[in-house]
């Protein structure tokens, strides 16, 4: 069961190998392309996804960007969310549902040979990015760095933009000099403002909770359920009875759940998802680096 039979039916190769084109000689086939976990010691195949299990350590979701579900046990093909209740993998659009599937371990990754460590040493001679990325100015004092080559830095300090094009942080968008289409939309560079106080994740709404508090709904533009706990897309209204959300043609979707919004200026507080030292996300959301190299949060 471990070889692979050869043209003629006389030789075979063992698993791993091929036979060559005389059918001679066996043939060592490359190592299969993986996908590096986020700890940096495991791996998963090249199609699939990694997804963090109940123990804590990483597992592989048979398919390529998948939804990882909140049990840490499922998960979900890509642009379909969890419905556990259901034990059903649902599309936003209601076109999709699939069952769950299961994620299964992850193996430790070869250490790769070592390779001398170049990096770009920064204007100020002592910070330094790393090898490929761009030293920009995020205060008087401080560097950061763009994770493009030879990038252009913003004025606002805070974005980068690609080699031959300018920023408009009016639309935050990065321009190419022949007035074409934007060519690499940058994060928002803020938070979602609820009050002066208290902000959102890029891309929640701000809803406000029972308690009077504001919350987060992990969607754009979302609408706010009467009972302060939910919230629902944009264009649907909030069906008490059903635990749903309602369009006008009769589509159904489950609700979404709220998060609490964080402190303004996003101080880390009891709860939040730590990203590095300055960022964080709500409870039981995860941590995802947008293009530009910033972070945002997964709900």
């Amino acid at each position: 069961p471990q070889s692979v039979p050869c043209a003629g039916g006389h030789h075979c190769c063992p698993r791993g190998s091929h036979c060559s084109a005389d059918g001679e000689s066996c043939v060592t086939d490359l190592a299969p392309r993986a996908v590096p976990c986020p700890d940096g010691q495991s791996e998963c195949p090249d199609d699939a996804t990694c997804c963090v299990t109940s123990s804590g350590a990483w597992g592989c979701c048979p398919m390529p960007q998948a939804s990882c579900c909140a049990d840490k046990v499922h998960c979900c093909p890509h642009a379909t969310i969890c419905d556990l209740t259901h034990g059903r993998c649902v599309s936003p659009a209601g076109d999709t549902d699939v069952p769950l599937s299961t994620a299964f371990p992850a193996w430790k990754r070869q250490p790769p040979a070592p390779v001398a460590l170049r990096q770009v040493l920064c204007p100020d001679g002592r910070s330094a990015c790393p090898d490929g990325a761009t030293c920009c100015q995020l205060s008087p004092t401080q560097y950061g760095c763009c994770p493009l080559q030879n990038a252009v830095c913003c004025s606002d300090g805070q974005h980068c933009c690609p080699q031959g094009t300018t920023c408009d942080l009016v639309h935050s968008t990065c321009t190419s000099l022949g007035g074409s289409a934007p060519l690499a939309a940058l994060p928002k560079a803020r938070d979602v403002k609820c009050d002066e106080q208290t902000s959102c994740p890029d891309g929640n709404t701000c809803c406000r909770l029972s308690s009077g508090a504001w919350g987060c709904c992990p969607l754009e533009q979302a609408v706010c359920c009467p009972d302060h706990v939910h919230c629902c897309p944009q264009g649907y209204t909030c069906d008490p009875e059903g635990g749903s959300c309602l369009q006008g043609g009769g589509t159904r979707q489950p609700w979404v759940r709220k998060t609490p919004a964080l402190p303004w200026g996003g101080q880390v507080t009891s709860g939040n998802v730590k990203c590095d030292e300055k960022t964080s996300c709500p409870d039981g959301s995860t941590c995802c680096r947008l293009s530009l190299g910033t972070w945002g949060c997964c709900p």
